[in-house]
C-alpha cells in the first residue's frame, strides 16, 4: 500500500516553499506560519525514537523467527562497529547465506535427482562433443559410441542390475 493510499500527496509547505514566492512578499500570518514551520523541522536530540513494541507489532512472528539469528549477530556487532557498519554486515551475511543455500540446493538436486533410465523426471544433463580443430591432436574427432544402442543410453549399460 502506498504511503498516501492512492491520494495525491499535498505539500504542507504551501506557496512559501519556493524562495521566489517568498520574495514576492509575505503577509504577517504567512511569516508567523513559516517561522513555526521552520521550528517544527528541527528534531529533538532523542529523535528518532526506537519503540520496541512498534516493531513487534509491525513484524509478524514468523518473520521475527527467521530474522533472529542475524539480529543476534547485529546486536553483538553494533557496540564494536557502529550501527551502520553492523547493519551492512548483517545484510551481506544474510545474502551470502541465501546464495550458499541456493548453491547447495542446486548441487543436491543434480546429485540425487538426475535424469537417467530409472526415472522419467529430472533435468537431463548431456555433454557436447569437444571442439577439435584441424592441426590439434585428435582431429578428426571420432565418438566412443560404436553401436546404435550406445546413443540415448541414459546410464542403462553401466547399471549394476
Amino acid at each position: 500500500m502506498s504511503q498516501t493510499a492512492g491520494v495525491k500527496p499535498m505539500t504542507i509547505v504551501g506557496r512559501v516553499a519556493s524562495e521566489r514566492e517568498r520574495c514576492l512578499g509575505m503577509t504577517d500570518a504567512e511569516r508567523a506560519w513559516r517561522k513555526q514551520w521552520l521550528k517544527d523541522q528541527v528534531l529533538a536530540p532523542n529523535e528518532p525514537v526506537y519503540v520496541e513494541e512498534y516493531w513487534k507489532e509491525r513484524i509478524n512472528p514468523i518473520r521475527r523467527f527467521y530474522r533472529k539469528p542475524l539480529d543476534v549477530i547485529y546486536n553483538a556487532l553494533t557496540p564494536v562497529l557502529g550501527a551502520q557498519r553492523a547493519a551492512d554486515y548483517r545484510y551481506i551475511t544474510g545474502k551470502l547465506g541465501i546464495i550458499a543455500f541456493g548453491i547447495l540446493g542446486v548441487h543436491y538436486y543434480f546429485k540425487y535427482n538426475g535424469n537417467n533410465w530409472t526415472k522419467k523426471g529430472g533435468w537431463r544433463v548431456s555433454k557436447t562433443k569437444p571442439m577439435v580443430l584441424p592441426g590439434q591432436p585428435g582431429f578428426p574427432f571420432k565418438s566412443e559410441r560404436t553401436l546404435d544402442s550406445d546413443y540415448a543410453n541414459r546410464g542403462f549399460k553401466s547399471s549394476p542390475i
